[in-house]
């Protein structure tokens, strides 16, 4: 499989994405290095919002994500992937479905559960590993939620915190859907309505909502 080439989606040729990595295209820094750097900015440039759902395929292509100043967990996701192909270094997405332990009253009453699905988070390569990275909870909502935010540090995976700072649990992995090449749409659609159809109702031509 091929995870640098550029896509509908990962559409990294744009302004929009050449204008986020333009700081790291030089041969000072190693691929470890860019791939750190790109992750906490990635992480920290967009608010995370998970009460926005869109399954239009322009929604989440890259360029179009990148204009905006906050996305859930898939929406980031996608941003990282296509910098990572930008500088050359392979990524690809991967799904999962996992529980919050904390601050869970608004999702709770938005979803009807503490359990969110499709959970989108990163796979790089970098010296011949594949590493998980979850660039979703920006820093300033870690601090609300009395949390370390999740560092990466180019050689093991970082895609949760388990506990607060208190000792409390905070997040868990309930289940893997594994990694994709590309976007893959029509899983995440179907995954979503399955998990939450009182928010979709029957009508599949509605591909936005904002809960």
């Amino acid at each position: 499989m091929d995870y640098l080439s550029q896509t509908f989606y990962f559409d990294y040729e744009s302004d929009e994405v050449q204008e986020l990595v333009k700081e790291f295209k030089n041969d000072i820094l190693s691929p470890k290095e860019k791939a750190k750097l790109l992750y906490v900015k990635v992480r920290d440039s967009y608010r995370y919002d998970p009460y926005f759902l869109s399954f239009s395929k322009e929604h989440f292509k890259a360029s179009n994500l990148a204009k905006r100043k906050k996305g859930h967990c898939i929406d980031k996701s996608i941003i990282l992937i296509a910098c990572l192909r930008s500088l050359g270094i392979p990524a690809r997405i991967h799904l999962a479905k996992v529980k919050n332990h904390i601050g869970v009253e608004r999702l709770t009453e938005k979803f009807g559960t503490n359990e969110l699905t499709p959970h989108g988070m990163v796979d790089l390569l970098l010296d011949g590993k594949w590493l998980k990275v979850s660039p979703a909870f920006n820093q300033s909502l870690c601090k609300m939620c009395n949390v370390e935010p999740l560092n990466f540090d180019g050689e093991n995976d970082s895609i949760f915190q388990e506990y607060n700072n208190e000792g409390m649990e905070f997040m868990e992995y309930l289940e893997d859907y594994g990694y994709f090449e590309d976007v893959p749409l029509e899983f995440m659609e179907a995954n979503a309505r399955e998990h939450y159809p009182h928010i979709f109702g029957t009508d599949e031509s509605i591909k936005e909502f904002r809960l």
